[in-house]
């Protein structure tokens, strides 16, 4: 890993102003409620990107039974510090992590960002006829 950066899973470790201000602002979350958010993030495996000074500048989170399945979410690196190689530490980092082997499924979303995950086994659903979806898009844009 970067000597500059860590990832760490402890949820202690988030700094939740940082990320509630981001996810906030995305396509996928806009103007989601902080209380919202950390409830989610409670129950999730959350991980973190840090600088060495423990400043987070990336994060991802998965949902998961931690058995038989997972869906990654809410990835980020904040732009001034990408370009150099975080998404890949920190993808590496969440596929290594001991609670997520030896599962079923692993799902994620992505409008674009499709060659990172390709690069990590991820690929288009094999039967996407067999998936369905209840998905109300502007939830928290709406309340």
């Amino acid at each position: 890993m970067d000597e500059d950066y860590k990832i760490s899973a402890n949820f202690a470790d988030m700094d939740l102003a940082v990320i509630h201000e981001f996810i906030a602002g995305t396509y996928w979350a806009k103007g989601i409620p902080m209380a919202t958010l950390q409830r989610s993030l409670e129950n999730s495996l959350c991980f973190g990107v840090f600088t060495q000074a423990g400043e987070q500048v990336g994060f991802a989170r998965m949902i998961t039974d931690k058995a038989t399945f997972a869906y990654l979410s809410d990835v980020f690196v904040l732009e001034s510090h990408q370009g150099k190689g975080l998404s890949k530490l920190l993808m590496a980092a969440i596929l290594d992590h001991p609670d997520l082997q030896g599962l079923r499924r692993m799902m994620l979303a992505t409008s674009d960002a499709h060659g990172l995950y390709q690069q990590f086994g991820f690929t288009a659903l094999a039967a996407p006829e067999v998936y369905m979806e209840l998905h109300t898009p502007y939830l928290y844009e709406n309340a």
